[in-house]
C-alpha cells in the first residue's frame, strides 16, 4: 500500500498546501494581467510566484553554501517544508528523489554569466537539490511535457512497489521565461483574461509558476491517503497534441478502471487547460470511458498551467478535497462548451473515497493516477 505522507506548494496563493487549499475553497486566484513580463511585447495572464517572499523564505534554510537559480530555491524549500513534519533523514540511501519539471533552468540559453554551463541540463538541477539534502542517490528526472508530474508519481509508485526505496519524495518545479511564455505564443496557445476551462467562450490557456511536492511510502499509520494505481499512454498522435478522439487518455483511464470501480470516483480533476482542442478531447475520453456523469473540475483557472509541477500541485490539491469530502468548483466555467460532461461550477459533497487526476500533454503522452481515502477505524 502506497501512502502519501506530506505535502507541499509553494505557488502565488501561498507557501503550503493547507494555504493553497484553501485560497481554492475560498475562491480565490493567483492569476495576473502583466504588461512587459518576461520581455515580450505582448501582456499576458499569468500565476506568478513571489520572488521576494521566495528569497526571504529561502535565506532562512540552513547550510545555503552555493548560489541557486530561482527554480532550484522554489524546489528546495517545498522538499524542505513537506520534509519539516516528518522523521525522514533525506540523506538516508532508502529516499529517492524524483525531479519533475519541462524546462529547468533554461532561460540560461540567453543568459548566463553567474552559473557553470552545466546548470542549463536537469540532471544538473536534480542532482543539486538531492545534494542540499545530503543525498547520494542518484536522482532520476521525468521532463515528458504536461505529464511530467503525474509520471513522476507512476514512477516513485513503482519504486517503491519493487522495494529499491522506502520513500520517493516527487518534486514537480516550473518557473517562467521569454522562451516558455514566447513559444506558448507562437501556438496562439495564451488567453489574455484568466482561462475558461471546458467553457463555450474558452479562447486559451495561462501559464503559471510553482514548485510542489509529495513524498510517498509504504502504509503509515499517520497517512490517510494511498496512491491506488497509475496509467500512462502515448497516442503518438503529433509533436504537440494528443489525439483529438481522446485515444490515449481513453487507454489510460480505462486501465485503472480494471482496478477501480467507477462507483467509488467521487471527481475527476481533468487538466482543463481551456484550450479548444484539449478540453473537447478530454471530455471525449471522460464519455468514452463512461464517466459523463461524475463531477469534473479543473483547477488552471486558480494557478494557470504549471507545466512539470502541474501533475504534483493539481494531485495535492486533488487530495485535500477528497480527504474533505469536498469537490472543488472549476473556476471561470459558466456554458459548457465540449461533448457533454459534468462540469463542478459550485463546490459540492461527497463521500465516496476515490478521485482520478487526468493529464495530457505534448507528443500525445497521457497520464491518470487513482487516490482513495482509507476507511475509517472501527471502534
Amino acid at each position: 500500500m502506497i501512502n502519501i505522507l506530506n505535502t507541499n506548494i509553494i505557488s502565488s496563493l501561498g507557501f503550503s498546501s493547507l494555504e493553497n487549499y484553501q485560497a481554492v475553497k475560498d475562491g480565490k486566484t493567483g492569476l495576473k494581467y502583466y504588461e512587459n513580463a518576461f520581455d515580450v511585447p505582448e501582456p499576458i495572464v499569468a500565476s506568478l510566484l513571489d520572488e521576494e517572499k521566495l528569497d526571504a523564505e529561502f535565506y532562512y534554510l540552513p547550510n545555503i553554501e552555493k548560489k541557486y537559480t530561482k527554480l532550484e530555491k522554489a524546489a528546495i524549500l517545498s522538499v524542505y517544508y513537506a520534509l519539516s513534519d516528518t522523521n525522514i533523514d533525506p540523506s538516508d540511501g532508502d529516499v529517492l528523489f524524483i525531479f519533475s519539471t519541462t524546462k529547468g533552468n533554461i532561460e540560461l540559453l540567453e543568459n548566463n554569466d553567474t552559473y557553470e554551463p552545466e546548470r542549463i541540463y536537469l540532471w544538473r538541477s536534480a542532482q543539486l537539490i538531492a545534494d542540499y539534502f545530503g543525498n547520494k542517490n542518484q536522482p532520476l528526472v521525468v521532463s515528458n511535457a504536461c505529464i511530467s508530474g503525474v509520471a513522476a508519481q507512476i514512477m516513485a509508485a513503482r519504486y517503491l512497489s519493487a522495494k529499491r526505496a522506502k520513500y520517493a519524495i516527487v518534486m514537480g518545479v516550473e518557473v517562467l521565461s521569454k522562451f516558455i511564455v514566447s513559444g506558448f505564443q507562437s501556438f496562439k496557445a495564451l488567453s489574455n483574461q484568466v482561462c475558461k476551462p471546458f467553457d463555450k467562450n474558452r479562447i486559451g490557456l495561462n501559464l503559471g509558476e510553482a514548485a510542489a511536492t509529495i513524498i510517498y511510502t509504504f502504509e503509515d499509520e499517520r497517512s490517510t491517503l494511498i496512491y491506488e494505481n497509475g496509467a500512462i499512454c502515448n497516442d503518438a498522435n503529433h509533436i504537440s497534441a494528443p489525439s483529438r478522439t481522446g485515444e490515449g487518455l481513453f487507454n489510460a483511464i480505462d486501465k485503472v478502471l480494471k482496478n477501480t470501480n467507477k462507483e467509488d470516483i467521487s471527481f475527476i480533476n481533468a487538466h482543463g487547460t481551456a484550450t479548444p482542442y484539449n478540453d473537447e478531447m478530454e471530455s471525449v475520453a471522460i464519455t468514452r470511458c463512461g464517466l459523463e456523469n461524475v463531477p469534473v473540475n479543473s483547477l488552471k483557472g486558480y494557478f494557470g498551467h504549471t507545466l512539470g509541477a502541474a501533475g504534483v500541485l493539481e494531485t495535492i490539491i486533488s487530495a485535500y478535497a477528497l480527504q474533505e469530502n469536498i469537490i472543488l468548483k472549476s473556476y471561470g466555467f459558466e456554458e459548457l462548451g465540449v461533448s457533454p460532461i459534468n462540469i463542478n461550477t459550485e463546490i459540492a459533497t461527497s463521500s465516496k473515497p476515490v478521485c482520478l487526476k487526468l493529464i495530457s500533454g505534448f507528443g500525445g503522452g497521457n497520464a491518470v493516477v487513482v487516490l482513495r481515502k482509507k476507511p475509517a477505524p472501527l471502534h
